[in-house]
């Protein structure tokens, strides 16, 4: 499946359509290593829309030959896709480490909460039913029941490479949908191990496609008629775009996009619990995931504290490549990342933002490293208060009370995650009443959540279906309402 090239760490990796791995003859995408850019990590098909169109033809024409299979049968294959990845950890973790960039331990981190969803997600095939309803008249039964909705466009990021297409593929496959996965063009090789765990747990050959690509690949995905939902995780820009362009022919989609994510900090809090949470809600993944906390609202009183000791720890992380096991905090994905955060941290320095730390690039390798940055006295109505930076930059914001950081919190177009640092309870659940937040932490990180509990958010953070836990069925099936008149 992997073919290693010339001998050395290069891998080829190839699309699979139509049952077959197919290799890229002429136009290729080469993925360099972003804490060594001298290293090329994959060589990987940059795939037109007529191929994107065959994978749909491919995938929707065969449905109804593996469709047989009954879903607690392909729960099962889902079970043992779980099974292979935990087996296959080692080998996984450092795959994500080399092509995406992350630290080992955030890469065995990934594959672990991956296999924790899949463990669950098996469990939908015993509970993919519907209701028995009460009728309104003598003599009729009624009951709903639920069916795929037929053939599913994947889109996954390069940020969380291996785990998120492990949660939307598992779903599908169990709600029985065709499947076409079109990964990022930072993370082929990882997409195709996703793709291998799955045939080789016994997902038939015809269920699923991956085209690697770039927009001309999405295109053809967002607008193919036999295309009946796309479930995307991305910017809200592109995200949005893929909605306007799929609503014509009112195809589902589900959306997970962008955050602006707070941390408000009290002044009755654990401070070195705030301080440790932030560091890792802030800089897991470089900054790099939507759920990350990228603006931390401390109360006046407890905020030279906050600061202070925050950026003591901000100084002592350990940046560079993620193969180190030492290594806290690894590069961006590559140059244009490292580009657009440069940018964020100089405009808002030109908005009046003090640096505390960081600020710049690192040289600790041939790579895209970018320091840990912190920036205070920051206005809340300047762009790095307001915008996603996608990168290790967090900006300090003083309020005076409770009421005054869910009103700064919440004058963001964003609603993901959200986290709160107190010992009152009943500010704690003022704080979740109040937020407008998918995912609300108290006296933890922002994190993603469990691998049970459904992943989403408010305003332009989220559209659709939630991702894992129950709701996401509700994307990958529809209802039919059964009748039956019985003398």
């Amino acid at each position: 499946m992997l073919k290693v090239l010339d001998g050395g760490k290069t891998l080829q990796v190839p699309n699979f359509l139509g049952g077959a791995w197919k290799a890229a003859e002429d136009d290729v995408v080469r993925r360099p290593n972003p804490a060594n850019l001298e290293e090329i990590v994959s060589v990987s098909p940059n795939s037109s829309g007529a191929i994107a169109r065959q994978a749909i033809d491919g995938v929707t024409a065969s449905a109804g030959s593996w469709r047989k299979l009954t879903p607690t049968e392909r729960g099962k294959i889902v079970l043992r896709a779980a099974a292979i990845a935990e087996r296959d950890r080692d080998e996984i973790a450092a795959l994500i480490t080399r092509e995406q960039g992350k630290p080992i331990r955030e890469s065995y981190a990934e594959v672990k909460r991956a296999v924790d969803i899949m463990e669950y997600v098996s469990g939908f095939g015993r509970r993919l039913g519907g209701n028995t309803l009460p009728s309104e008249e003598d003599g009729v039964h009624c009951f709903t029941m639920r069916e795929s909705i037929g053939t599913v466009a994947l889109i996954s990021p390069w940020n969380i490479p291996f785990a998120i297409p492990c949660w939307k593929i598992a779903p599908a496959f169990v709600c029985g949908s065709p499947i076409v996965f079109k990964p990022s063009p930072f993370t082929p090789a990882i997409a195709a191990k996703v793709v291998s765990i799955f045939l080789e747990a016994g997902v038939p050959q015809e269920a699923i496609a991956l085209v690697h690509g770039g927009p001309e690949v999405g295109e053809e995905l967002v607008r193919n008629p036999k295309v009946k939902g796309i479930s995307f995780t991305g910017s809200t820009k592109v995200g949005t775009s893929i909605h306007v362009s799929a609503a014509p022919r009112l195809a589902k989609t589900q959306l997970e996009m962008g955050g602006k994510n707070p941390l408000i900090v009290l002044a009755d809090a654990d401070i070195p619990a705030a301080v440790k949470a932030c560091m890792v809600a802030a800089f897991d993944v470089s900054g790099q995931r939507c759920t990350c906390t990228s603006r931390v609202l401390v109360q006046r009183n407890v905020k030279d504290r906050f600061t202070s000791e925050f950026v003591a720890a901000v100084k002592k992380l350990k940046v560079g490549d993620g193969a180190d096991p030492a290594t806290e905090m690894g590069p961006l994905i590559d140059t244009t990342r490292f580009d657009a955060v440069n940018g964020f941290v100089e405009r808002a320095r030109g908005e009046g933002g003090t640096l505390l730390a960081g600020g710049s690039r690192l040289d600790v390798g041939n790579g895209n490293f970018f320091a840990p940055t912190v920036i205070d006295s920051v206005s809340v109505k300047s762009e790095i208060a307001r915008e996603e930076v996608f990168g290790p930059v967090v900006a300090i914001m003083p309020v005076d009370d409770l009421e005054q950081g869910l009103q700064i919190a919440n004058d963001v177009e964003y609603g993901l995650a959200a986290s709160i640092f107190t010992k009152d309870i009943n500010r704690a659940f003022s704080f979740i009443d109040g937020i407008e937040a998918g995912m609300i932490h108290i006296n933890r990180p922002n994190l993603g959540g469990y691998s049970h509990f459904p992943f989403g958010g408010q305003k332009n953070s989220s559209h659709g279906s939630r991702e894992i836990g129950e709701d996401t069925l509700s994307f990958y099936t529809n209802i039919k309402s059964v009748y039956i008149r019985h003398d």
